[in-house]
């Protein structure tokens, strides 16, 4: 059953950990994107996760990739379990193009095909700029910014060129205010959402859409936890939002499913802001941000 929200707003399921729902409730057909592949970066944990089991319920198999080949073997049996579709894990790291090679070269050997592409590896957490080093700085780039280009670039070669498909990049808001504490993240996801726009020009006449995701506060993510998500809420601070609450991961999911599926076939080069409005209303206050950064260096050490 949907979950029930105050004023009768009507939520999709959603669970908090990286376990597949107990029960959901199709929007759409569930033969949706029905004997497609996807291959879905970051897709053992978090919004990745929850987009490969949306995906599965509607006919979908996928390749999750990520380092940790262990936890991806893991997530994958519980995906087929809930799905009845093929879940293939794969060990990839975004920064290195030959380890992304090896795995189209793998999925296609397995499964024959790529029909969708999900760039959602990514690393974020809060510094002001002046705390963070050089080596953080880049870290964030070469796993948000130049992993998507290496990895959509290898599965254009290898497969969209000639067969086309449809990527979708999980981007963010961060970029839009400048926000504190997120210079490095704001930074390589605006570079997201430009390359979003350049490869949809280029390889649209190849059958290619290219689109992006843009998820504000998703409740279930290590993301959530890291840029301090349970403080906010606890602070009432997402009143402020117009939607007055965090999203859930079945919603970003939900979004990606549209735009990766023949319901968006005219769109292309688009970026899907999911985040209640918030980027809209919230504030960006550098010293409240500053403070909460320092009680959380403090208590860490």
């Amino acid at each position: 059953m949907a979950e029930l929200q105050r004023k009768g707003e009507l939520l999709p399921e959603d669970v908090g950990t990286d376990d597949c729902l107990t029960s959901y409730t199709h929007i759409y057909s569930p033969d949706l994107l029905k004997d497609q592949v996807a291959f879905i970066t970051g897709g053992g944990s978090g919004i990745g996760f929850r987009i490969a089991e949306i995906f599965m319920r509607h006919g979908c198999d996928t390749v999750i990739a990520s380092r940790n080949l262990d936890k991806l073997k893991e997530a994958a049996k519980k995906l087929s379990a809930v799905s009845g579709r093929r879940c293939l894990p794969l060990c990839v790291d975004v920064r290195r193009p030959e380890t992304i090679t090896a795995a189209v070269d793998e999925i296609l050997k397995q499964l024959g095909r790529i029909d969708i592409l999900i760039n959602n590896a990514a690393g974020n957490f809060l510094c002001p700029a002046t705390a963070l080093s050089f080596n953080a700085f880049k870290t964030v780039m070469e796993i948000d910014t130049m992993g998507t280009f290496n990895t959509s670039k290898v599965v254009y070669e290898k497969w969209f060129k000639d067969h086309g498909g449809n990527i979708v990049n999980i981007s963010a808001t961060l970029g839009y205010k400048g926000q504190a504490l997120q210079v490095h993240a704001g930074s390589a996801k605006a570079a997201n959402d430009a390359m979003t726009k350049h490869l949809a020009v280029e390889w649209g006449p190849n059958g290619v859409r290219v689109n992006a995701v843009a998820p504000g506060a998703v409740s279930g993510t290590e993301g959530f936890r890291r840029l301090g998500g349970f403080t906010a809420e606890a602070a009432g601070v997402f009143q402020s939002i117009p939607l007055q609450r965090a999203g859930n991961k079945t919603e970003m999911a939900h979004c990606t499913l549209f735009l990766a599926s023949p319901a968006s076939s005219y769109v292309t080069g688009a970026i899907l802001v999911a985040d209640g409005g918030a980027w809209l209303t919230s504030a960006n206050d550098v010293s409240m941000l500053l403070g909460y950064w320092s009680s959380e260096k403090k208590r860490d050490n």
